[in-house]
């Protein structure tokens, strides 16, 4: 490979609050505002821009559009005839973005790939936009004539650790609380003027209705309009910008391990195939463990930061035991004992994650990745966890069928 090292340069975020449908807006225009602000935040001639690869999950169901990435040819003259592509994996198809620009650049092929991740949800009402998500399942099986789908399945990882384990749903409730109150510090975070505490998010009612068995509207990530701007270069590229911004190169973060598995797409597969194994969902396990050994990462405490995947409470539950800040079965300690709040010893979600930040589905894998880079740059703003340098960042898409790890860092 002409260059193994992939630097992140940095990137924007659009105002995850924001409703585009109700401003007559195109996708294409919610990936423009994210390319442009890109472009300001980060000082990149465009001219560099050799190929912008798209994330997005279901563009063709909530606004009738794909072949997204033909676009990009659109926001300068200088990108018509650009290489440009778009690739799906439901919730993780931004970090299957990122992972492919990350392989094109190892392989010499570009030296500068700009990563657009993108969703525009807000076209449908909550029973259509449920039913679109079902698709990132296996639908016929799983979610055909099911109403909320997903809850549905994320329930029944709640069930899964409660039969296995034990789990008392007030630890659910405190990390949506956690998220919540994360998201307020978080300038772009669409709940950062939502009311939140323990005891609504305990409560089931009028306010906090039911969704299915344990999942209730506060343990869900929200519908979200989004889009997230960021680019990957070359280890020359990173030397020639960091000496433009007047900075060393070792002060640029780059991508330093990587995990990518693939699990069977059907819920209860996954949950016989792990009947014998002592961790709920082992391919998730396994993505985050070879972003270890990739990273020379010994264990969790290398960390400084996680950003993973809440797309409900119950799966970041889960993500805590998987990337080992406790034992399996006993993610309770780490709630229990403050480890993931931001003045913890391993914060998990500062920016508010998926369940208070928002959750554009194509575009949440780039914006982990961003937020992991703002991070370890010290500018988070509010939410900035202070001295992080190493950042992990869980993207999953369907019900943990592709999980994607990353891990970013800087040189000591």
């Amino acid at each position: 490979m002409k260059n193994e090292r992939v630097y992140i340069i940095g990137g924007y975020q659009t105002d995850f609050a924001r409703n585009w449908a109700k401003e007559r807006k195109h996708i294409a225009a919610m990936m423009r505002e994210a390319y442009q602000g890109s472009i300001e935040a980060t000082d990149i001639y465009p001219g560099d821009i050799k190929a912008a690869f798209i994330g997005n999950f279901a563009g063709e169901l909530y606004c009738m559009q794909g072949h997204l990435g033909a676009f990009f040819a659109d926001f300068d003259p200088r990108f018509v005839g650009l290489p440009t592509m778009r690739f799906e994996a439901a919730c993780a198809a931004g970090a299957i973005a990122a992972l492919s620009a990350m392989a094109h650049i190892q392989a010499g092929i570009h030296d500068l790939i700009c990563v657009i991740g993108v969703e525009l949800m807000k076209t449908a009402d909550s029973a259509k936009g449920g039913n679109y998500l079902g698709t990132a399942a296996w639908y016929e099986k799983e979610c055909f004539g099911i109403e909320y789908p997903f809850p549905k399945l994320f329930g029944k990882l709640g069930d899964e650790y409660d039969k296995r384990y034990g789990l008392d749903n007030k630890y659910l409730a405190r990390i949506a609380e956690i998220n919540y109150a994360n998201a307020k510090n978080n300038p772009n975070a669409q709940t950062r003027d939502w009311f939140m505490n323990f005891e609504h998010a305990c409560v089931k009612g009028k306010y906090n209705s039911v969704i299915s068995g344990r999942i209730k509207v506060t343990d869900c990530s929200q519908i979200t309009d989004g889009a997230v701007c960021l680019y990957l270069a070359s280890e020359d590229y990173a030397a020639k910008y960091a000496k433009q911004m007047g900075l060393p190169l070792e002060k640029v973060p780059r991508i330093i391990g990587w995990g990518h598995t693939t699990a069977p797409i059907e819920f209860a597969k996954k949950i016989a195939d792990s009947a014998n194994c002592e961790y709920v969902l082992p391919m998730t396990r396994k993505a985050i463990t070879d972003a270890y050994s990739r990273a020379g990462v010994k264990d969790c405490w290398d960390l400084d930061v996680i950003e993973t995947h809440d797309c409900f409470t119950t799966s970041e539950y889960m993500a805590i035991d998987h990337f080992g800040l406790t034992k399996p079965g006993e993610s309770f300690k780490a709630i229990e004992q403050g480890v993931i709040e931001p003045r913890g010893k391993l914060p998990i979600n500062p920016s508010g994650g998926l369940i208070g930040c928002g959750h554009p589905v194509g575009a949440t894998g780039v914006r982990q990745l961003l937020d992991a880079y703002k991070q370890i740059t010290g500018t988070a703003g509010d939410y900035q966890v202070p001295g992080a340098k190493t950042v992990a960042m869980l993207n999953i898409g369907g019900s943990a069928t592709t999980n994607v790890c990353f891990i970013a860092g800087i040189d000591d």
